[in-house]
């Protein structure tokens, strides 16, 4: 009883303390750009929102979205990654399996070049991505709920299509900045993302983060294997259509503003099992803040290596997931 008071006290100061990790990569990131802003200024526009500074202004409508977009984009792939890869019990499962990313990434491309509106974009995005990750779940699904085998090929098998397609678009587009938005987009970037975007891509990430949170007690007895779970009261079919729903809405919103962002949702749940055991109501929340702080540093590097040029945010990424993956493909475990 004592070692799990201590457990749970030293978990809980292991998540006090990445809110305030958080906090201070927010702060980075809203004072890192072509122009910098120091501390000062940023604790200025936070406490005054309505000041009339050219400070103030770029603050309120440029860095401070921004950066609450990367938090946002960070903390459903993370949370979507981590979901799936308990209910697969597979440690290699990234949220991109069932298709969304494809199918946002193939729709925006199409989209493009048949002249849709840049604000437009991310609305398309979402509605693909959800609905492909909806068409990968009803593939999947089975007499008794669904296959993980099938998930993972269906997802798999969309995911190459769609690639071949967008492929295909780009072979075919004139050379022009339509070219140029479909790579930026393949390459992933926050670039011009504002309140409007988030407000929305909040509503539904917040809707599936709640819905994943709520999850917690049935994830932690799939672990265990499906007879397990159903032994202990669990309805094993709803849990799998909650887990995977929850999983496609995460992961559309964080993709409609963000397009390609990869190997979030693979690493970050690594990390947060790590730091405070696998036990899903500790998990899922150390993997928000994990999540959001590693994409906010990410963004802000971006924009910090090559000022005034911003380098794409999923090459920065692929570079950090590419050697993580390859070490978990080489120690795999069971999650």
């Amino acid at each position: 009883m004592v070692s799990a008071v201590h457990s749970s006290s030293r978990r809980a100061a292991t998540l006090c303390a990445l809110a305030l990790v958080f906090a201070a990569a927010l702060a980075l990131g809203s004072g890192v750009g072509a122009v910098r802003y120091p501390p000062g200024d940023i604790v200025r526009a936070v406490v005054h929102p309505f000041g009339t500074s050219g400070a103030d202004q770029v603050l309120w409508m440029l860095r401070f979205p921004r950066v609450l977009i990367a938090a946002l984009v960070g903390a459903a792939l993370s949370l979507a990654g981590a979901l799936l890869q308990g209910m697969l019990r597979n440690p290699l499962v990234d949220p991109y399996l069932t298709g969304a990313s494809a199918g946002a990434a193939c729709a925006v491309a199409v989209a493009l070049v048949l002249g849709l509106a840049l604000p437009a974009l991310p609305l398309v995005a979402f509605v693909a991505a959800l609905a492909t990750a909806a068409f990968v779940a009803a593939l999947a699904r089975t007499g008794s709920g669904i296959s993980a085998e099938r998930l993972i090929l269906a997802g798999v098998s969309l995911s190459a299509l769609f690639a071949g397609v967008v492929t295909l678009v780009l072979v075919l587009a004139p050379p022009s900045s339509t070219s140029l938005g479909i790579l930026a987009w393949l390459g992933g970037s926050l670039s011009g993302r504002g309140w409007a975007e988030l407000s929305w891509a909040a509503l539904y990430a917040l809707v599936g983060g709640v819905a994943a949170l709520a999850l917690a007690p049935a994830l932690n007895a799939l672990r265990l294997g499906e007879e397990r779970a159903r032994a202990l009261g669990v309805n094993v079919d709803r849990a799998h259509w909650g887990i995977v729903g929850s999983a496609a809405l995460l992961t559309a919103a964080a993709v409609s503003v963000s397009g390609m962002v990869g190997f979030v949702g693979l690493i970050v749940p690594h990390v947060a099992r790590r730091m405070v055991g696998s036990d899903a109501r500790w998990m899922l929340p150390a993997c928000v803040l994990v999540g959001a702080i590693l994409v906010v540093a990410a963004d802000a590097l971006s924009r910090a290596l090559v000022p005034p040029i911003e380098l794409p945010l999923g090459v920065l990424l692929s570079l950090l997931g590419v050697p993580a993956f390859l070490y978990l493909t080489f120690h795999r475990r069971t999650a």
